[in-house]
């Protein structure tokens, strides 16, 4: 534990912290590579990557290792510091070339969890909706924000703010239980009970890489390709290099396949002025139950549109900043003004993550083409190769139990930009128990062929928003106290609609008096082929005196097509008896030769229904599960016997039948395998691969040398 400042560390060997004492390093460059080309320059690294096929030792740092990590009574710590002369774009910083650089702190049972009641005003102290481990007195928590004004403008960011963040940081003074003691009262409420509530997250960790002047020159972290090592439960503070591409607070750049088996688990990354975690030009990487608090531009972000098979599950991204576009960035489309999650592949997995109060989205899909690039780019395939495809055609592996609240903007922006190209019917966009609250757009959904099942969307501004219906199958939509416009017609004031829309299942619940209808039937229908289908229709305590179906509110387009888009509200005048709602100057009502009237509060006054039998609901798509499943080795543990334990995840779009690792069968720790773990001899090499309902099977096994 010492206070001198060394100017640059070249790690060719192994360098590893104490793990029975309090240690501190303060160094301007800390560099793992292999040889004694030691210099401050060198941050392509390619000159550094070992053969695929090396599996000696690596140039090695150590700040505890996986499977013994730094004990939670002592600290280890790397200040980054600035000295005059260096590269101010590139340091200070902590880079591996090609070594192993493994950070890893004292384990948490759970880094956030939600509130277990509701935390008043005032109050100073919080109910967890779990016990924790690992958490202590002293440790900096934040308390999510449950409420917003659901507004459309400004940033939360402190420097700049312009919109009030009900986020709060306070110190543990005392842990009992699920009770937390807080060093100060609470300025605002924070909601436990029911269905939407805050979380409370822990930022403090006992491995540490912070900037030694974070209102100076800030560092940065980055993996290079051929790189192993990972990350758990260490902490990122005061990191990333404003308006500089490429150094973000921890970052895997360019790695391809080669770092497979790495991960991020448990960190905490906050006060950064450039991401939280970004993934580059890599593939199979694991985030997981990480805490994002304070980013400018886009926390977890996927940078260039070639990343897949990446897996983002259970982490929070809680304030991330508008900042400005970087220069030089690879995708000229991305504004980078402040996603929780942004991506332009969507062929990775989201799965249990939270947003809160970042300046424009929770959520971000976007691929835009432009004049400079096109977006047909080498992604990799199930048989190891690369294939020239058009990105935005790509589905998720998995899209699951994701939630949004408070965000600035949108919580779930999916597609913008795509120009209506999207996945084929065969290969949807799939997400699944989606859950949006206290924001200004809830969803926007501009690419084609998506099946949404069971989406929330509570107290929204605007609920399902400027969305492009072009055969998307929504089942179990809740819609519950919005202000404005529940639902709305096809690309907003466009009003046009390119495609089939069916709703197997449409709840409102509460809705707030407003002159917009519940529904908005779109006004052109230029393939003539547009028709909406819903089912199940339910409203639920609405004292609000509006129209269930009508036309959009605001501008009013002269309709450009013969017929504009019908609305099917299936059953609605008796089993088999459906309502068909068209706009007043329809083409329908001279050609179909129904009887139409109006018919409050059904219509509002620019519609009418007519009473129609033996309309089909429609099947708009047909998913088939032929994409293979993806695994990687996170953990190999030699048992006291000599065998080893071997832990890992898989993701998959289907049902996961099997992880096979060296011919025994993997044990699952959580649904669909997404954790795995299984006791095999050591034998050198661990090869795991999965196989899944659909009968497909994996080609490109996780296959790990194991020294003996």
């Amino acid at each position: 534990k010492s206070e001198q400042v060394i100017r640059f560390v070249h790690v060719a060997g192994t360098l590893a912290f104490a793990p029975n004492q309090d240690t501190v390093l303060n160094v301007g460059l800390l560099k793992i590579q292999a040889g004694n080309d030691a210099s401050e320059a060198g941050f392509d690294c390619d000159a550094h990557v070992p053969d695929a096929d090396d599996v000696g030792p690596r140039a090695a740092l150590e700040v505890g290792t996986p499977n013994d990590p730094i004990p939670a009574r002592f600290t280890a710590l790397i200040r980054l510091t600035y000295f005059d002369g260096m590269n101010k774009e590139s340091l200070p910083a902590l880079v591996s070339c090609g070594g192993r650089m493994d950070l890893h702190g004292s384990p948490m049972n759970k880094t956030w969890v939600r509130c277990g009641a509701t935390a008043k005003k005032g109050a100073a102290e919080v109910t967890l909706a779990e016990a924790v481990t690992g958490w202590k007195v002293g440790d900096k928590i934040i308390l999510t924000a449950s409420k917003s004004d659901r507004n459309s403008g400004g940033t939360f960011r402190p420097a700049k703010a312009n919109r009030h963040s009900q986020t709060e940081e306070r110190t543990i003074t005392n842990i009992s239980g699920t009770t937390i003691i807080l060093d100060r009262p609470l300025e605002f409420e924070h909601a436990g009970d029911g269905e939407f509530r805050g979380a409370v997250a822990n930022l403090c960790r006992n491995v540490i890489v912070e900037s030694a002047d974070p209102k100076g020159m800030r560092g940065h972290t980055m993996y290079h390709r051929g790189s192993l090592g990972a990350i758990s439960y260490a902490e990122f503070r005061h990191l990333g290099k404003e308006n500089v591409l490429g150094r973000y607070s921890i970052h895997f750049h360019l790695c391809g396949n080669t770092m497979r088996g790495s991960y991020v688990l448990g960190a905490s990354i906050w006060d950064s002025h450039n991401r939280w975690v970004t993934i580059h030009g890599t593939n199979y990487l694991v985030v997981r139950d990480c805490v994002g608090y304070q980013s400018v531009g886009h926390g977890f972000f996927l940078e260039d549109g070639t990343e897949i098979l990446n897996v983002l599950d259970r982490n929070l991204a809680v304030q991330a900043y508008h900042g400005k576009r970087l220069p030089k960035q690879v995708l000229p489309f991305d504004q980078n003004e402040g996603a929780g999650f942004w991506w332009a592949n969507s062929l990775n997995t989201f799965t249990n993550n939270m947003t809160c109060e970042n300046d424009r989205y929770g959520y971000r899909y976007e691929a835009t083409p432009t004049s400079q690039m096109k977006l047909t780019l080498p992604v990799l395939q199930p048989d190891g190769k690369r294939q020239l495809i058009d990105i935005r055609t790509l589905p998720f592996v998995r899209c699951d139990d994701n939630e949004a609240c408070c965000d600035g903007l949108y919580g779930f922006n999916l597609g913008e930009g795509v120009n209506r190209v999207g996945p084929d019917e065969r290969h949807p966009f799939i997400l699944r128990n989606t859950k949006i609250w206290e924001t200004h757009y809830a969803f926007r959904v501009q690419a084609p062929c998506v099946l949404n099942e069971n989406m929330t969307i509570h107290r929204a501004v605007y609920g399902v928003y400027h969305p492009n219906y072009d055969r998307h199958v929504y089942k179990n939509l809740t819609i519950a106290q919005t202000d404005t416009e529940p639902f709305n017609r096809g690309h907003d004031d466009l009003s046009i609609q390119y495609g089939g829309l069916a709703v197997d299942g449409m709840t409102f619940v509460g809705l707030r008096p407003s002159s917009a209808p519940m529904i908005q039937l779109s006004d052109d229908n230029p393939t003539g082929k547009a028709e909406t289908h819903i089912r199940g229709l339910k409203l639920v305590n609405n004292a609000a005196k509006r129209p269930v179906i009508d036309t959009g509110v605001g501008p009013k387009p002269t309709p450009k097509t013969p017929t504009s888009v019908p609305i099917f509200v299936h059953d609605y005048f008796g089993p088999g008896i459906d309502a068909k709602v068209v706009r007043v100057k329809s083409g329908d009502l001279a050609t179909d030769g129904f009887n139409y009237r109006k018919q409050p509060p059904l219509t509002g006054p620019d519609v009418l229904v007519a009473e129609v039998k033996g309309t089909p609901f429609p099947k708009l798509l047909d998913p088939v599960d032929d994409l293979p499943p993806a695994t990687v080795i996170t953990h190999v543990i030699r048992q006291k016997d000599g065998k080893l334990l071997v832990k890992g995840t898989t993701s998959d779009n289907g049902t996961i039948t099997k992880v096979v690792v060296n011919g025994q069968h993997a044990r699952p720790l959580r649904p669909n395998f997404a954790e795995w773990q299984v006791i095999v001899e050591a034998n050198g090499e661990i090869a795991a691969h999965a196989e899944d309902e659909a009968g497909n099977v994996e080609r490109t096994p996780h296959r790990m040398a194991v020294r003996q």
